[in-house]
């Protein structure tokens, strides 16, 4: 009797070694699955003050800067993108959202390279009132966001 507790003890210390090292397994793979699924967000203040690494994937987001949109041939566009305090250049070839237009709030995926944010993915906001939280509170930060609810003049 006294050796078979010695064997079930033995086979619960293996079943928990077993189910530590599988867990630890499985969360380095989903680690390693989302290093490059992650992006980061940015206002053009951040990516002015700290430019990130040329191969660095991240989401810049603010205003399209009135007097800036420029469409060239076919899919091509060129804009700033600013939060108040500073613009970043915008390079996208695509097709841009519907509601995507200058002095509306914007978040685009893709790289800083060579002092121009070169965008693979656009999005717009998708009506009047909203704008994302990200974009809210980087124009909250320079000053510029004013609240749809409030009253001019209030």
């Amino acid at each position: 009797m006294a050796g078979m507790k010695g064997l079930k003890k033995r086979r619960r210390i293996q079943i928990v070694i077993v189910a530590f090292v599988a867990l630890a397994l499985s969360a380095g793979l989903i680690g390693y699955a989302f290093r490059d699924g992650i992006n980061y967000f940015r206002a053009p203040t951040q990516v002015m003050e700290d430019p990130p690494a040329e191969n660095e994937v991240f989401r810049l987001g603010g205003l399209v800067e009135t007097g800036t949109l420029v469409r060239g041939e076919g899919e091509t566009v060129t804009f700033n993108v600013t939060d108040g305090a500073y613009s970043v250049p915008v390079h996208f070839t695509g097709i841009l959202p519907d509601l995507f237009a200058e002095n509306s709030g914007m978040i685009g995926t893709g790289t800083y390279v060579n002092g121009v944010f070169e965008a693979s993915e656009i999005l717009a906001k998708h009506d009047e009132s909203y704008m994302p939280k990200e974009v809210v509170d980087a124009l909250k930060e320079t000053g510029v966001y004013q609240d749809p609810d409030e009253e001019p003049g209030s």
